[in-house]
């Protein structure tokens, strides 16, 4: 018998047909013998909805308010899939976010994940009973409600399989796994079979909205095998693990795009110690995500600095740049809305000169104009504008040749060495 965590996203319970397909699906892996614990996300568009109606009565709520407001959604779904379950002919439990213990720190929004306690789950679970939990959400040590941010019911999910020690969390979605590109913009791209946790973060990262970057983390750091499948099929997907000998080892894993990020640029900074120190620390204050960063060249004693931040976090970094550039004295500031960011991903650049390169030649050839240029080990980022994104993706995609079965830098050894 195995402990299996089993997370289902919005479209997979977006309507009562799908959350009783989802009810099937939980039972069938419950009647193969293994004990199952359900995360599930609010339906479909609810969430935006919600967001519309606290837009509708103030356009700039209080977050905490937005937490109590946001937290309904997934509280709907798991009672109507515990219902379902039962008219299967078998018992299940539903449990909020703060029923279950999970607690989060106090940033609302976008809150991170402290404790699983999840002695309820594993009460209910000898008991028999299938156990379904709401996904997005958890409470501080003092009992306020948070939510996790997009995407917060995968990192719900691992954390649960972290906290219980199950066998494996299978996310399910509305792909088959995880993709070479999104192949709403690349029909050809392959699906990946296996990935190791730091390319899926660094995919994650960039754009590949199939998991959560704090789902991958969390994976990485408890050693969570996660399985990312598609809802709608009993295909196998693709298996989010620690690197070892085993695995393919691919140059490129992936190009992954984002749209979801601004560039925020303040002129004429004074260039002096200290400075950039001020800027990053007050918005790290403000609970803005800082992504890439360029500093240009210091002319007269001044500079200007170029940085990204996601859009949702736009409306506190604008409060908190605009009181930076007068404590500071620095000329103006601006905002981009229309950028988007392209990455290439993959562990063999690591050993394989000439990768940047490649993409820079490609983009070029493709018309695309790059902006600002961050890179990691296993990872290379191009900001431009977002026009140009999926011409971008499309152009790397075909000049790595990823849509091809052999696309491989090597085959591991079959002993020793890693990744």
């Amino acid at each position: 018998m195995a402990l299996i965590v089993q997370k289902f996203g919005g479209t997979s319970v977006g309507t009562t047909d799908r959350i009783r397909a989802v009810a099937k699906r939980i039972v069938a892996t419950r009647d193969a013998g293994n004990d199952c614990v359900a995360v599930v996300s609010a339906m479909g568009d609810v969430t935006d909805e919600l967001l519309s109606l606290a837009e509708a009565v103030n356009p700039e709520p209080p977050e905490r308010e937005m937490d109590m407001l946001l937290a309904t959604g997934e509280q709907v779904t798991i009672a109507l899939l515990a219902m379902a379950i039962h008219s299967l002919g078998h018992e299940a439990i539903s449990f909020t976010g703060a029923q279950v213990g999970i607690v989060t720190d106090a940033g609302h929004t976008k809150a991170r994940i402290q404790e699983v306690k999840g002695d309820c789950v594993r009460e209910a679970l000898a008991e028999g009973r299938i156990v379904i939990v709401a996904g997005f959400q958890g409470r501080t040590p003092e009992g306020q409600i948070t939510t996790l941010g997009r995407g917060g019911s995968d990192t719900t999910a691992v954390a649960i399989a972290a906290g219980i020690a199950a066998d494996v969390c299978e996310i399910y979605t509305d792909v088959d796994g995880v993709f070479t590109a999104d192949p709403r913009v690349v029909p050809d791209a392959r699906k990946v079979d296996t990935i190791s946790y730091e390319e899926m973060l660094e995919m994650a990262a960039t754009g590949a909205r199939v998991l959560q970057l704090r789902a991958v983390e969390f994976g990485r750091n408890h050693g969570v095998v996660i399985h990312v499948r598609s809802s709608f099929n009993d295909l196998p997907g693709t298996v989010v693990k620690e690197a070892d000998a085993s695995m393919e080892q691919a140059i490129i894993s992936g190009v992954t795009h984002d749209t979801s990020e601004v560039k925020i640029t303040i002129r004429d900074v004074p260039d002096q110690p200290g400075v950039a120190a001020q800027v990053f620390s007050a918005l790290a204050e403000a609970n803005c995500n800082v992504d890439m960063i360029v500093q240009n060249v210091s002319e007269e004693g001044s500079t200007d600095i170029s940085f990204t931040i996601p859009k949702e976090d736009l409306v506190r970094a604008k409060r908190t740049v605009e009181a930076a550039v007068r404590h500071l004295g620095a000329r103006t500031w601006s905002v981009d809305e229309s950028i988007a960011k392209v990455s290439l991903v993959g562990a063999g650049m690591k050993t394989h000169p000439g990768i940047a390169a490649q993409m820079f030649n490609a983009l070029a050839e493709a018309g695309v104009n790059i902006d600002m240029i961050s890179t990691s080990s296993i990872r290379v980022s191009c900001v431009i504008g977002a026009d140009q994104a999926d011409q971008a993706v499309l152009a790397l995609h075909s000049s790595f040749g990823l849509s091809d079965e052999d696309v491989r830098a090597e085959t591991a050894p079959t002993a020793g060495g890693g990744n």
